[in-house]
């Protein structure tokens, strides 16, 4: 990011940018940065954007090949082509004759560095990687937020916050927005202001689901689903969720047994330090068989749908009825 920044300020380009990463918000806004500092404003001849893997490449081949018009730069942003996982061998062999005037910005979420367009774009222009932001670089861009705004939160809330909203950028500013909105004449945010306003993720709902499941409070459990359907969420993403969190419960109680630290446990498994308390704890509630047994029965009801055995709500039903069924727990 830094050397992106370096080139704007000195306005010493290459003609070949790559932003990639799981860090939507951060690619985006570089991505408009870089945009901006290429092409005058009002310039809309010389600026294109194609999105998709339907882009065609030798569509843009031949875009670039054209003169701009009374500019001495034509801008192509290419985003979510795909061409940097397959697809991309033709735009990476014409990149190493590129023509003078013309300059593109790809924008992908995940690339594969063994292929021939990462190599070319390597060696020929300038690749940047926004990956998700740590605990602490989250923590302070929300205090820096805050402070702009003259507003305070404590330490806990600050936490509590991140919890609620998850660590993508996008998302965190959202919740943000409406928080400031909703504290105007507030100095200090608390936790009921948080709770108040920012919205639960779906991951949340899924942990406090399996919670419900793990507790034996099977009326809790089933409430929290029809939420999520109320949300319109599809049946099959949250049966993907509960399926995905039984993985990290199991990885997480395997971990734990073996006497890693949360630190190592968060690098093994990719969750956020933060949060790794949560899942240790939440992962007491379960035996390694169980928590087994309940992801082959995933797997079951993905494919009992698949196959046309059971509709995608009540298949995902009676997965959650099976494994909160029994006495509550106090």
């Amino acid at each position: 990011m830094q050397k992106l920044l370096q080139d704007i300020k000195n306005q010493e380009y290459s003609q070949i940018y790559l932003l990639y990463g799981e860090e939507d918000y951060l690619r985006k806004q570089y991505r408009d940065k870089l945009k901006d500092a290429l092409i005058d404003d009002g310039d809309t001849m010389n600026n294109h954007y194609y999105e998709g893997k339907d882009t065609k490449i030798e569509e843009i081949i031949d875009l670039a090949e054209t003169l701009p018009f009374f500019a001495s730069r034509r801008v192509i942003v290419i985003e979510n082509s795909g061409w940097f996982q397959k697809g991309g061998d033709k735009m990476a062999e014409y990149l190493s004759s590129l023509s003078d005037t013309s300059y593109f910005i790809f924008v992908e979420t995940q690339t594969d560095k063994r292929s021939k367009l990462y190599k070319a774009v390597n060696k020929l222009g300038r690749v940047s990687e926004f990956a998700s932001q740590d605990e602490q670089t989250l923590k302070r861009w929300i205090l820096g937020m805050l402070k702009k705004e003259g507003k305070n939160i404590t330490a806990t809330d600050l936490q509590f916050l991140l919890e609620r909203t998850g660590t993508q950028m996008a998302h965190i500013k959202t919740e943000m927005e409406k928080l400031l909105c909703y504290t105007l004449d507030k100095t200090e945010i608390t936790k009921a202001d948080i709770e108040n306003v920012c919205t639960k993720r779906v991951q949340n709902q899924i942990f406090d689901m399996i919670n419900a499941i793990a507790d034996r409070d099977q009326k809790k459990a089933l409430q929290l689903y029809y939420d999520l359907l109320t949300l319109k969420e599809p049946p099959m993403r949250i049966l993907a969720l509960i399926g995905r969190q039984f993985n990290l419960l199991l990885q997480v109680k395997e971990l734990k047994k073996k006497g890693y630290s949360g630190q190592v446990i968060a690098t093994k498994t990719g969750l956020h330090g933060f949060v790794v308390g949560k899942y240790e704890k939440q992962a007491t509630k379960f035996k390694t068989a169980e928590l087994r047994e309940a992801l082959e029965a995933c797997v079951e009801a993905d494919e009992n749908v698949k196959t046309g055995k059971m509709n995608d709500v009540m298949s995902v039903e009676i997965l959650i009825c099976k494994y909160s069924a029994g006495e509550k727990k106090m």
